[in-house]
């Protein structure tokens, strides 16, 4: 006999009540039990928040990433956490955990159609030490009110070893509190691991079929996850990354980030960012299709969790941090896989200027020994640029990489020439296809041209120091007659009365710089027909360019 639809009702808000009380009372946050009890009631609760949280409309400090302004009375309180956490954490502490950020997304991608029930479920694994309380939980909020519940598996907090008392009990005790189904667990790395192992480590104790790991400093924005995940279910090798929007350090305020950039690396082995080249431009069908980028800045990624194990995870012969965003960049390219940028998908981060929680020793240069692993492993005769820039490092231990080099035969991945030529066509290769590469000598007061430690993303002005074994005194003339160095080009720039040269960003200018020849023992401007000439310079000084003669100021030695 059919019961009345107000009974039934009743019934039905009876039995989900006794389910949700049931995960309150029984679920524990780093336990299995969840899969227990899993069931439609357990769904609907998670869409209902989730539809719930798209919705909420409250007004308070940095609501729709506004900036947040701290009184002069909490200057003094700001001044001291800004050394600790290298962010305004006053600011942060003003701010509700799941504020709502604006949509930074192009037009065309909210017309984007996803079909997410056929796509595979993440683990948003996000690693901390010591890191504030506010920041972790609000890049936890981000997560879980703008990820669809089908595509939302877990947030796993991987803890490497903190000891700030906040972070045990008191955010075990809040997030069983707010999120009584478990979607978000803590694990705890026995010893402190260091960033690169911490994402070992994570990556072992996820469950979902895709990671995607964050830093425990971001906001993820509305509709970021669909793209990633339909993407890794069209191509499970393709490791992608999100468009990073900019949360400022000083005041929260959440800005747009760049669309149009990629990632590439300098022979010294950090990352850096680029246009997108022509040949990438054409390839793509629409603004907002994937972007080809041959490395990524690392902290914030997707990728398959079975094809992350499969090329290797990490390296986990790398300590604490540094390399290892160019070490995954190179193989996944080597080895069969592709590293894209999603535009649809974006993520605001908190950049800050320092690393405030410090390394266990404050001599050992991480980055250093871990890029030269890089460096021995996947580059080849290529390494000689990194060694030609880190000579320190020749005589450094930087441990066995012989499992990595048995990886690398295993997988069949290709040289690193290939990455090159395939993936990166766009880099400088100092030595190959020029005119000449080396030393520039003036015999007459051993001065070489320096490049004096200019800032190359900036420019700097050419100069000449004492001739010594310094990457700085480098330079390469091209088969274009450009007179250059890895990343900057030389150009004529006139100053009181003066000729100068100038080392500009060789992507500021069309013409990629002006146009230089070897004329016997004289380095001539050819449009100028002027040479460099040293009359009169002290070590440091920047180099001149005079009508040309015979005198010693002008004769140059080109050592290769």
């Amino acid at each position: 006999m059919m019961l009345p639809r107000k009974i039934r009702r009743i019934l039905v808000f009876l039995s989900l009540s006794c389910t949700l009380l049931i995960i309150v009372s029984l679920l524990k946050p780093d336990t299995d039990s969840i899969h227990s009890i899993s069931s439609k009631e357990l769904k609907a609760f998670r869409l209902k928040r989730y539809l719930k949280s798209l919705n909420r409309q409250v007004k308070g400090p940095g609501e729709n990433g506004e900036a947040v302004h701290i009184t002069k009375d909490e200057q003094i309180q700001h001044d001291i956490e800004i050394k600790k956490e290298g962010f305004n954490v006053v600011a942060s502490r003003k701010i509700s955990l799941d504020r709502r950020i604006p949509d930074r997304r192009d037009k065309l991608c909210r017309h984007e159609k996803y079909n997410i029930n056929e796509y595979p479920a993440a683990s948003v694994v996000i690693i901390y030490f010591n890191e504030e309380w506010t920041a972790i939980l609000r890049t936890v909020h981000s997560v879980v009110n703008r990820s669809p519940p089908q595509l939302l598996h877990e947030v796993l907090l991987v803890d490497d070893s903190s000891t700030r008392p906040e972070l045990f009990e008191p955010l075990q005790n809040y997030l069983r509190k707010t999120f009584p189904d478990n979607i978000v667990r803590i694990v705890r790395t026995p010893e402190r691991s260091g960033l690169i192992r911490a994402k070992i480590f994570g990556a072992e104790q996820a469950r979902g079929e895709v990671l995607i790991f964050l830093d425990a400093h971001c906001e993820a924005s509305e509709g970021w996850i669909e793209p990633l995940m339909k993407r890794i279910h069209e191509k499970e090798s393709a490791v992608l990354c999100p468009m990073i929007d900019v949360i400022s350090s000083s005041t929260l305020a959440y800005y747009g980030g760049g669309s149009g950039s990629i990632g590439g690396f300098t022979w010294s082995m950090h990352f850096t960012w680029e246009s997108v080249p022509e040949f990438e431009l054409k390839r793509r069908k629409t603004r907002i299709d994937p972007i080809r980028s041959p490395t990524m800045a690392g902290g914030l990624l997707a990728i398959s969790r079975k094809f992350f194990f499969h090329i290797g995870a990490y390296d986990p012969g790398m300590d604490i941090w540094g390399g290892e965003n160019l070490e995954m960049s190179f193989r996944v390219w080597q080895c069969g896989g592709s590293l894209e940028f999603i535009p649809c998908s974006r993520v605001g981060h908190i950049f800050r200027d320092t690393h405030p929680y410090g390394f266990p020793s404050k001599t050992y240069d991480y980055h250093g020994i871990n890029s030269r692993r890089v460096a021995e492993v996947w580059m080849d005769e290529y390494k000689r640029f990194f060694y030609a820039k880190r000579k320190d490092l020749l005589h450094k231990q930087f441990g066995d990489v012989s499992k990595r080099i048995e990886l690398r035969k295993k997988l069949n991945c290709h040289p690193f020439s290939w990455f090159l030529k395939n993936v990166y066509p766009q880099k400088f290769i100092l030595d190959e296809n020029v005119k000449f590469y080396g030393k520039i000598r003036n015999p007459s007061t051993n001065f070489c041209l320096d490049s004096l430690n200019g800032n190359p993303r900036k420019g700097y002005n050419l100069g000449v120091y004492y001739c010594q074994d310094s990457f700085n005194q480098i330079f390469t003339l091209t088969e274009t007659s450009q007179l250059r160095t890895e990343e900057n080009c030389a150009i004529l720039r006139n100053t009181k009365d003066e000729n100068i040269v100038y080392m500009e960003p060789c992507t500021s200018t069309l013409v990629g710089g002006d146009k230089f020849k070897i004329d016997g023992q004289q380095l001539v401007h050819i449009p100028t027909k002027l040479c460099m000439d040293v009359s009169g310079l002290k070590m440091g000084s920047i180099i001149k360019l005079a009508n040309c003669d015979d005198s010693l100021s002008q004769n140059w030695e080109f050592i290769k």
